[in-house]
Parts: structure tokens; sequence; C-alpha cells
């Protein structure tokens, strides 16, 4: 596709095939953006957008894996504009204690959430400085800024995330580009439990049990979109969401 065929402002979503990652999606599709979905499943955001497109929003899918830096800088290259990257690919595997913890699980859940995001936004970086006014969104967690029992690789992983975050954010003071935060707690998605679980479905269930409203991937869009769509001075650093019914990460008001 030539540079002159894309007038709309293009974002880049990772992690796109459902959850949190496909409704930020169609939110920023409905926005105005050019949304690139990007996952491991091609099927996934294949069909999403082909669902975009033909509501009249400009879509384009392209599996990619995020821990591949080879296939994420081919990627990169591909494009001819970025002006917003939503790292939103990420995950968490098992409840152990840390003494107990699989080495293999915490492996996984430091390449995904934060060398992920290390790959996508050193890839990016170049071109949403060129946009002139670019943003580098990162979807974390309540774990990033917290603790509790069970979750050690996940905690690590997304204070790794939190880290990498903030810190970007300084060495990008005078660039032209804003670099914003969202930690969720609580999201009933389809897919985040089961995967933790190992596709456990009963014991992926008892973590919203008895939880009147726990957050909706859409939710979370929806702030999502909000931050992104400020104007570009304006940068949310930032921004903890979480159900009313959650006030810590060990902390759930549930109904019997």
């Amino acid at each position: 596709m030539s540079s002159t065929a894309i007038q709309e402002p293009t974002a880049v979503v990772s992690g796109a095939s459902s959850g949190i990652g496909a409704a930020t999606a169609r939110r920023l599709a409905a926005a105005g953006y050019r949304v690139v979905l990007t996952a491991r499943r091609a099927e996934r955001i294949e069909a999403l957008a082909r669902e975009l497109t033909q509501a009249g929003h400009p879509a384009l899918a392209y599996p990619l894996d995020v821990t591949d830096r080879a296939a994420v800088d081919a990627f990169a290259a591909s494009l001819e504009r970025v002006d917003v990257l939503i790292n939103n690919a990420g995950g968490a595997y098992g409840m152990d204690s840390v003494a107990l913890g699989d080495p293999a699980d915490w492996r996984a859940m430091y390449e995904v959430n934060v060398l992920g995001v290390l790959h996508m936004t050193q890839a990016l970086l170049p071109a949403l400085v060129a946009s002139g006014a670019g943003t580098v969104l990162v979807v974390s967690s309540t774990a990033g800024l917290d603790t509790y029992e069970g979750g050690g690789g996940y905690v690590a992983a997304k204070h790794g995330a939190h880290a990498l975050t903030g810190t970007l954010r300084l060495e990008l003071a005078g660039e032209p580009v804003r670099v914003i935060e969202i930690a969720p707690g609580m999201v009933a998605t389809e897919e985040f439990s089961l995967n933790r679980f190992g596709g456990d479905a009963e014991r992926a269930a008892q973590v919203y049990a008895g939880v009147a409203q726990p957050l909706t991937a859409d939710d979370v869009a929806d702030t999502i979109a909000w931050t992104v769509t400020r104007p570009p001075h304006v940068n949310v650093d930032l921004l903890v969401l979480r159900p009313r019914a959650q006030v810590s990460n060990t902390k759930v008001h549930r109904e019997s």
C-alpha cells in the first residue's frame, strides 16, 4: 500500500485476537483510526479485520508473535505510518507460590509481558516519532503496582512492564511521543484466567465467583480509547482501573 493511500492515523494493536485487544481495536476503529491487528492466531485477527472493514473501518491483520524479534522487525518494516502503539499482548501462567513456581512459566510471562513490549516499542518508535504526535500505550496490570500470593511470576513480569513504561517516558522527554500506562484490575475476559489455569474452566470461573460486576474487556477498551483520543499534549501517565467490588489486589467483595 502506498503512503499516499493512508490518510487515517494508524493504530497498531498487539494481542488483538480476543479480549481487551479485540475490544480496543473496535473502539479505535470507531474513533477514526486505521487499525493494524497483530496476534499469533491468524484466523482470529483476519476475521476481526473483515468485520471492521465491512463496517467501513480500514483494518489490516498481520499474524505476529511479539516475542520473535526478527518477526517484529519485519512487521515494522512493512508499515508506512504508525501513530499509536497499543502494547496489549500479555498473559499469566499458573498460580504457584514462589517456592514452587515453574521457571518455564516465569520465563514465558517475562518474554511476552516485558520483552514483547520492548520489541514492539523499539521497532515502531522511529515511526511514532516521525508521526509528530505518537502514542505508546502499555496495558499493564494492578499486579505491576502491588503483590499478591500465588502471583509471583506474573507480578514480577508486570512490575517489569511498569518499570519499562516509566523509564521510557523519562527517556522520551522532548520527543513528540507520549507514554501511557493502563493498569486494569479484575477483568472477566473469555481467555485470561482460562489460559492461566491451563484450560481448567471450573478453576477459572472461581476467580470471578460472587463478584457482581467485574470489568469487561470493553470497559478497559473504552478507557484506552479515551486516553488515546485526548489532545496530543495531554498525557495520562498511569490510570488504574478496577471494578467497584475490588479495592485492592487481595480484597474483593463477593456476594454470597
